[in-house]
């Protein structure tokens, strides 16, 4: 029967998060239920002034080996797994006197958050829970006759259920806390392995796990008719996973992927240098710019193209402040990400009650080394994220003109920004801005030519005389197999070129840019982002 009763007679309760702890056990108790508990734990129930049995009157065994052993004993694992309608479980629980153990709680060494302070190897390594795991997964298992509880915010549920059915819990209950403690375990080793595969450099190990903590069950994915729910990983990246949502409805899956896109990008720009602004829509960059503030950044970026813009996520790389939020809310838009924000600024913001402000505390580092993934069907693909960075690579001119010092300055912005446009990628920057960009087409030449069409959108939005590609720098995010590309941006009135080089046919290219009268440099590294 789905709702089948079991009375909880006795609760073995040990945890390292004592959030919660006392109110719950104290309820246990009201309702009868003998308390069992381990070291840290057991005594702040008893303090509490709480009946309680410690671990190692129930084993006859003391903790030992710095408490690496204490649970892990028949007494403890027979009371949870025995089958209590089994004959046999039943007679090898009296003959060794094993008493049944109907509720466990239990939340882990808190292994994650210590890798996440950057605490020592040994210290890692202390923090790998033993017991815990083996109690949850045997608790988990016998769910028909045991419940069994992993995160304080089910304690609630727990007790709702056990006064609502005078001391017992349904099976319904208990399956779904089954389900929950194998989910919670899982994401634990996960977080272990992908640890020891990191700190022995194996970018290939023959399991690699991933887990992830629910942080919100969304209304749907990227289409209305498919389920989504985020889940937030153990790595601190600053970034919309961990970043504080002071106003505005939910975000939608659309709205944290083309976030996490805005923000990675705009923290290309060290906001001890510049102030920067990234505009996203749909995952592509649709206008970045550089400026002596927030404010002219986000203007300059706008100018690049308002129409996309609208709607679209707004990445700051310094704290926001009233000045640039009064202009950025001047048109819809769905989310502003930045590090922090005065209280003027929050203000401003607040009178659009649907727009979403997240704070971050800080920018992610955009040289960190981390995990990039995406599922295929039947499995999933693994690599490293991309942490070039132009700043740190040797660029080699390679045409008979050398760029000039702006050219150079622009060409690095150019770069900078084509890393975070979806490919084949082409784009055009003007004194730290764009100015058009070609995002996302099966050929190059075609993304050239629609960045250039861009320009002149934008050159026609700004009242302009001529395209802003004239005197514009371009950057690709890979060679370009041909000419055709480059000398596309050349005929839009572009004088100097950044890509990866490595083609075949660079000699071509190359006397081609010569011909044109182009500078142009080599990075030896390419940006593919598909």
């Amino acid at each position: 029967m789905p709702n089948e009763l079991r009375r909880v007679e006795r609760a073995l309760l040990s945890v390292s998060d004592k959030t919660g702890l006392i109110d719950f056990a104290r309820a246990l108790s009201r309702l009868g239920i003998a308390l069992v508990s381990t070291g840290g734990t057991a005594k702040a129930i008893a303090d509490a002034g709480l009946a309680v049995t410690d671990v190692s009157d129930l084993t006859g065994f003391p903790e030992m080996m710095d408490g690496r052993v204490k649970t892990l004993h028949p007494k403890v694992h027979g009371g949870l797994l025995a089958i209590r309608s089994h004959p046999e479980h039943q007679a090898s629980m009296l003959g060794h006197g094993i008493a049944p153990i109907d509720l466990l709680v239990v939340n882990l060494y808190p292994f994650e958050a210590t890798v996440a302070a950057g605490k020592p190897y040994d210290d890692c390594i202390e923090n790998i829970d033993i017991g815990g795991p083996a109690m949850i997964r045997a608790a988990a298992k016998n769910h028909n006759d045991v419940a069994v509880v992993v995160e304080a915010s089910d304690y609630a549920a727990v007790l709702a259920d056990l006064e609502t059915h005078k001391g017992a819990t349904t099976l319904t209950l208990r399956r779904k806390l089954a389900q929950k403690a194998y989910s919670r375990t899982a994401a634990y080793d996960a977080a272990i392995s992908n640890w020891f595969a990191n700190e022995l450099g194996d970018t290939s190990p023959a399991f690699r796990a991933l887990g992830g903590a629910l942080a919100e069950t969304m209304r749907y994915g990227e289409n209305p008719h498919q389920w989504a729910a985020f889940y937030r990983t153990p790595e601190q990246r600053p970034g919309v996973a961990t970043a504080r949502q002071v106003q505005g409805k939910q975000l939608s899956y659309n709205n944290i992927n083309d976030t996490d896109a805005a923000f990675e990008c705009v923290a290309e720009f060290d906001p001890a240098r510049t102030a920067a602004c990234v505009i996203v829509k749909h995952a592509n960059p649709c206008g970045v710019a550089e400026g002596a503030s927030l404010l002219e950044a986000y203007e300059r970026a706008l100018a690049c193209d308002p129409v996309s813009a609208f709607g679209g996520i707004v990445a700051l790389n310094r704290k926001l402040d009233a000045e640039a939020a009064k202009k950025i809310v001047e048109i819809f838009t769905e989310v502003i990400i930045a590090p922090d924000a005065d209280e003027e600024a929050i203000a401003l913001v607040a009178a659009k009650k649907n727009l979403r402000l997240l704070l971050t505390g800080g920018l992610p580092d955009v040289r960190k080394a981390g995990l990039s993934l995406r599922t295929v069907a039947g499995g999933f693909l693994a690599q490293a994220r991309d942490n070039a960075v132009v700043d740190d690579m040797e660029l080699k001119v390679v045409t008979k003109r050398q760029p000039s010092e702006a050219e150079l300055a622009d060409l690095r912005f150019a770069f900078r920004v084509a890393k975070h446009v979806k490919s084949n990628a082409i784009v055009y920057a003007k004194n730290l801005a764009t100015v058009g960009v070609g995002a996302g087409q099966m050929s190059r030449v075609d993304s050239s030519r629609i960045a250039a069409w861009k320009a002149g959108e934008a050159a026609n939005a700004a009242g302009a005389a001529e395209s802003l590609a004239k005197g514009a720098v371009v950057a690709s995010d890979a060679f370009f197999p041909f000419a055709d590309g480059l000398l596309a941006a050349a005929e839009a009135g572009a004088t100097a070129v950044i890509q990866p080089g490595g083609s075949m046919r660079d000699d071509e290219v190359i006397k081609a840019a010569d011909e044109a009268g182009l500078a142009m440099v080599f990075t030896g590294h390419r940006h593919f982002r598909h």
